[in-house]
């Protein structure tokens, strides 16, 4: 969320200065011109998107994680995650499934799971536009520059073990069905 209390001082001067030099009119378009730039900047941030988190237990954990910071820059992936250039193209989804914020890096990475293969959740890191929630196969559910992209396959014990994505499934979440 976009934090406006900045303009709230320097709106609150120009008014002040305003009472006494200038006509009426010449008031009500500054007090306007306010409200729309608190309005046009109140547009730039995202809304809730009201689908919880989802906390994923890996089985396996590196040092380095998405998200992490390292020497002023983001870490986009870790070993096990797959990067693809996908040039701002849309990130489609295979099957009937859901898309839910991942818990660790909301802001980067998407977990994306399907009653259809109940064995297997995919990380998406990198994702712009997200959809999020419900999605019905071929339905678009982002757009990517750099994709990273992880197979999660669920162990015995309840964890997450990153493996081998098959190609055909990737290539699924890449191209319209």
């Amino acid at each position: 969320m976009i934090r406006l209390t900045f303009l709230v001082p320097i709106l609150s001067r120009n008014l002040k200065a305003s009472l006494g030099a200038v006509a009426p009119i010449c008031l009500l378009r500054q007090m306007a011109f306010g409200v729309a730039l608190l309005l046009a900047i109140g547009s730039c941030s995202q809304a809730p998107s009201g689908v919880a988190p989802r906390k994923v237990n890996l089985y396996q954990r590196w040092a380095l994680q998405p998200g992490d910071n390292l020497a002023g820059y983001r870490v986009q992936s870790s070993l096990g995650d797959i990067a693809l250039d996908l040039r701002g193209n849309n990130i489609f989804m295979p099957f009937d499934g859901e898309v839910e914020p991942d818990a660790e890096q909301q802001s980067l990475c998407l977990i994306v799971s399907s009653s259809e293969i109940p064995a297997y959740l995919f990380r998406l890191c990198g994702v712009d536009d997200r959809r999020l929630g419900k999605l019905a196969r071929g339905k678009v559910l982002g757009k990517a520059k750099i994709m990273a992209f992880a197979t999660l396959r669920r162990q015995a014990d309840g964890t997450w073990a990153m493996v081998e994505p098959a190609e055909k499934l990737l290539t699924q979440f890449l191209q319209a069905p």
